[in-house]
């Protein structure tokens, strides 16, 4: 008779830091183990369980939600990164969150999961799960390209070499020679002691975790995914793209602040590969200036284009007359927009990117060539990868790495215009670059289907964590 039993089915926690862009890929990624069987569950609070619930609706996923800790600097109901008010609280936001042990360790214990996913800004999480004997694998929502080099610049303790700061910072011991401006590096990681200190205890908490789970797929960075498991010896799994278990690409758990009807009409109106999109993320402020500039391009490039900006980001600071001359050919989108459905319409033929990996990551997915603007965080190393490694990318030069607006320099428009006109471009550069762009698109698609590389990393460690669950 026992022989007939059903398999209790795996079960995992999620447990996203709070912000838009770390949030959204783990909710995909809850979906998608979902969708193999497996009983999934996200742990969050009430103002961030807002942002998950459309994206969950059909699906078996739970969600666990707790109280977001009070904190004297953090205003009351802002329990998102995205929406602080000023960068200067991040600190504190980090703090409050930290507060969530207590809470976590209890819905841990009531849950009694298999294995808990937790994002790499929730180092603490490590300790939790060897107190409970649950195996913690971490979420660090890029590729495993970016996580070598930041490897290779901490083994060869290269923050220390004293370069002048326009000298090139080569990183040893990479499949290629990866090299960027001292001035493109986060100087800030080993400079500034609470920075420091969260990226030791990163480091330190992933060396004690199960492994790594990637929102990556294989054939996008075969060589670093070889080079991070046999020579760095991390255990991970690429799992993506997790968009692609979104079916529906009108829904991705935000209003849009279009009608996307309309959206599609006036795309439809485009021709093929003409139009440039632009979006740099939920997180990105640009001066007044750079918003000139960023306007000033885009209509010198002679292309169509879809703009998405922040409301306050373009009222009263591009010329007046800009809307006027590109009426038509331009399309503003004051607020967040269906980035994946935009990407994937068959008029979209250049994608000008903060290159956060998400974005990246859908770009590279739906087979569009890139226009690269990397501002902060490792999306200077995404850059040197979609450019010189994948070459289905063009930069506009931005050399300086700056997390607030005012450390930034401004990309004046005819660096703007030079990119865009280069990959819509003729000639045969460009169409080995859109070739590229197309062929990583199909293979994409095929890592996710039955067969396909990232289908069977999923397969691999479901079936490691049954294992694992049987032996004890």
């Amino acid at each position: 008779m026992g022989s007939d039993m059903q398999p209790q089915p795996l079960k995992m926690i999620f447990f996203p830091f709070m912000a838009q862009g770390h949030i959204l890929p783990m909710v995909d990624m809850a979906n998608l183990f979902a969708s193999r069987g497996v009983q999934a569950a996200i742990f969050t609070t009430p103002g961030n369980a807002s942002v998950i619930q459309p994206s969950i609706s059909d699906t078996q996923v739970q969600l666990l939600i707790v109280p977001f800790p009070s904190h004297p600097q953090i205003p009351p109901g802002c329990e998102n990164a995205s929406s602080l008010p000023s960068l200067e609280m991040r600190q504190a936001f980090f703090l409050a969150i930290a507060d969530l042990r207590e809470p976590f360790r209890q819905t841990v214990q009531e849950f009694r999961p298999d294995c808990i996913v937790t994002d790499m800004f929730l180092p603490w999480t490590v300790d939790v799960a060897a107190d409970l004997n649950i195996p913690r694998l971490v979420f660090h929502g890029t590729n495993v390209f970016s996580r070598c080099c930041i490897d290779s610049f901490d083994r060869h303790n290269l923050a220390v070499q004293e370069n002048p700061e326009d000298q090139l910072v080569i990183h040893p011991g990479l499949p290629h020679e990866i090299k960027l401006l001292r001035s493109q590096l986060d100087s800030s990681r080993t400079s500034h002691p609470s920075r420091a200190a969260l990226f030791k205890a990163m480091r330190e908490s992933e060396s004690r975790s199960y492994g790594v789970v990637v929102n990556s797929f294989y054939e996008v960075e075969p060589d670093y995914a070889d080079h991070y498991r046999s020579v760095l010896g991390k255990k991970s799994w690429h799992v993506g793209p997790v968009s692609l278990c979104n079916t529906d690409a009108f829904e991705r758990g935000n209003k849009a602040a279009i009608d996307q009807e309309n959206l599609v009409s006036w795309l439809e109106t485009k021709a093929s590969r003409s139009v440039v999109y632009v979006c740099f993320g939920s997180m990105v402020n640009f001066p007044a200036e750079q918003i000139r500039e960023l306007a000033l391009g885009l209509e010198a490039s002679g292309h169509s284009f879809v703009w998405v900006v922040r409301n306050h980001q373009i009222e009263g600071i591009v010329p007046e007359e800009f809307e006027e001359r590109t009426r038509g050919r331009g399309l503003i989108i004051k607020g967040w927009a269906p980035q994946i459905l935009i990407l994937n319409h068959r008029s979209v033929g250049c994608f000008v990117t903060h290159c956060g990996w998400n974005s990246s990551l859908e770009g590279i997915t739906a087979g569009v060539p890139l226009v690269t603007w990397p501002l902060f965080a490792e999306q200077f190393y995404n850059e040197k990868l979609i450019v010189d490694v994948l070459k289905i990318g063009v930069g506009v030069g931005v050399e300086k790495y700056g997390i607030v607006a005012e450390e930034r320099e401004v990309i004046e428009a005819a660096r703007v215009e030079r990119a865009v006109r280069e990959v819509l471009g003729g000639g045969e550069e460009a169409e080995e670059r859109r070739r590229r762009a197309r062929e990583l698109g199909k293979a994409a698609r095929r890592a996710v289907e039955e067969g396909g590389s990232s289908y069977v990393d999923v397969s691999n460690l479901m079936q490691e964590l049954i294992e694992r669950r049987s032996s004890i």
